[in-house]
């Protein structure tokens, strides 16, 4: 030691020892202070680095304390960053408050935010929202809890991400699927129909003849198949409505989807309806699954009602209402279906007549009455008769086992001088016999016709017209009247009801 320091060092050496002492504990000090403060720069810096990337972070990212605060958001979520500033510390609630939003946007998410710091668990949610442009948009909604070491609840995280693209590609591909099914479910209607309509015979596969009468009518079925206009067809029985009805249809543009065709006469009318337009499962006992009615298997194509005459009264509303709005619903089924069906419509009766007697609609009748055609019968079209005897002899040889060559002259003088009012239908039958009684290749008709009316006799009438004249006096003496002590079915002895069947067979009506 320095000689001059030492009286100093004896005066205060007890200071300098407290010092040498100090120092290097200061020096320690103030490098744990430095070490600190370097590490509190250096978390700030990167939790400033954190935050920076939080809100360059293109999705919508919520931080919220465990009552629901905003704790912070990235400008996805909130763009104004004054509005982003202002926030901080606020509820769902004073935002929507201060947004304008709806009470319920705050009051959900708050509950879900709660529900996260309670259970502990994350929560997700889709929300559709409409933008200021009016546009809608969906959004996937997800909070989840951040827990502590200790396990409890610090904070909850939201996150937003917009996936309206992906719920138009969903709705795309769900009418699509619906689209496939119906499509499906309709293909299989149409498979079972034609399977049912293959085991059908028909009266002859095509019209045949060359008559004027024929070429006049086939003339005007040209014309209106390529139009959609509703077509009515009348004729009497047996004259091949269903065969014009067919040539409108293959005609037109909708050949490619089958005709499809209702009797109406032929079903009972607590059916017909479910027939016509479907039901659905449940809508009446013995409806155990729901059925595509005939209008809605024939969307886009040709339905045939044959015997619209029979159609009861209250299918006849409905009838109009397809035929004016295109629409009608199920059986026990409260939606409207839309259907694109083209209508042929065919009868015997005068529907004239019917609308007079209360019996067809007015209304009705002048919707289906917009291209009526007249199918000729028989008796007015004799020269049609040689060629149709040779194709039913062609058609049937086959399912006889029955070649027939030679058709004699006296047999066809005989066939071209009988008025046929069974029209086609009884020419086919007529032939069919006369091939299962010939012998040979020679076609013979034996003893027919036996007291039938011809051209020679044709003051002679049928049972049938007997039969209607004869009802027609009795309920002229009635007065009409049906039933009862004095009525008609009694002085008949025949049960009214039958009575009024055979009257309407018979296309008795009271003038």
């Amino acid at each position: 030691m320095d000689r001059r320091l030492r009286p100093i060092f004896r005066e205060r050496g007890a200071e300098f020892l407290l010092l040498q002492k100090a120092v290097p504990e200061q020096s320690r000090q103030l490098k744990t202070v430095s070490s600190k403060a370097k590490a509190n720069s250096d978390l700030i810096g990167e939790l400033e680095q954190y935050r920076r990337l939080l809100e360059n972070i293109p999705a919508e990212i919520g931080v919220f304390d465990t009552e629901g605060r905003f704790l912070f958001n990235t400008p996805s979520g909130i763009p104004d960053a004054t509005m982003r500033a202002w926030v901080v510390g606020k509820t769902h609630h004073d935002y929507s408050r201060k947004r304008g939003l709806p009470k319920s946007f705050a009051e959900k998410r708050h509950q879900i935010i709660l529900q996260c710091v309670e259970e502990k668990s994350m929560v997700s949610f889709e929300e559709a929202i409409v933008d200021r442009e009016g546009q809608q948009l969906y959004y996937l909604r997800t909070f989840s809890p951040v827990l502590d070491a200790a396990g409890e609840v610090t904070h909850v995280i939201g996150y937003g991400h917009e996936i309206t693209e992906l719920k138009v590609t969903e709705e795309k591909l769900r009418l699509a699927l619906a689209d496939v099914q119906q499509l499906t479910s309709r293909l299989h209607a149409e498979n079972v129909y034609l399977q049912e309509e293959i085991k059908l015979q028909h009266n002859f596969g095509e019209i045949i003849g060359q008559s004027k009468a024929l070429r006049q009518m086939l003339r005007k079925v040209e014309r209106v198949a390529v139009t959609g206009t509703t077509v009515l067809i009348l004729g009497e029985s047996g004259t091949g409505k269903e065969l014009i009805a067919r040539a409108v249809h293959d005609l037109s543009e909708r050949r490619e989807r089958p005709l499809v065709k209702v009797n109406c006469a032929a079903l009972p009318d607590k059916l017909i309806e479910s027939e016509l337009f479907g039901h659905e499962k449940g809508a009446f006992t013995g409806a155990h699954a729901r059925r595509i009615g005939r209008f809605e298997l024939a969307d886009g194509s040709t339905i045939f009602l044959d015997e619209i005459g029979d159609l009861p009264l209250g299918l006849q509303v409905k009838l109009l209402r397809v035929l004016q709005e295109g629409e009608f619903e199920r059986l026990g089924s409260s939606t409207t279906k839309k259907v694109d069906v083209r209508v042929i419509a065919a009868t015997n009766r005068n529907l004239a007549r019917a609308v007079a007697d209360g019996d067809f609609r007015e209304d009705l009748y002048y919707r289906l009455n917009v291209f009526p055609l007249t199918s000729p019968p028989l008796r007015e079209r004799k020269e049609d008769i040689r060629v149709l005897v040779k194709h039913f002899v062609k058609k049937h040889s086959a399912k006889i086992g029955k070649r027939i060559e030679r058709i004699p002259k006296p047999v066809m003088t005989k066939l071209m001088a009988y008025d046929w009012p069974g029209n086609v239908r009884e020419l086919e039958n007529v032939i069919e016999r006369a091939m299962i009684l010939s012998v040979g290749d020679r076609l013979e008709l034996d003893d027919w016709p036996t007291g039938l009316p011809t051209a020679g006799a044709s003051s002679l009438a049928t049972l049938d017209k007997l039969e209607r004249d004869h009802i027609v006096k009795v309920l002229e003496l009635t007065g009409w009247r049906v039933s009862g002590e004095s009525g008609a079915a009694r002085i008949l002895d025949i049960n009214p009801k039958t009575l009024q069947s055979r009257m309407k067979k018979l296309g008795i009506v009271r003038q």
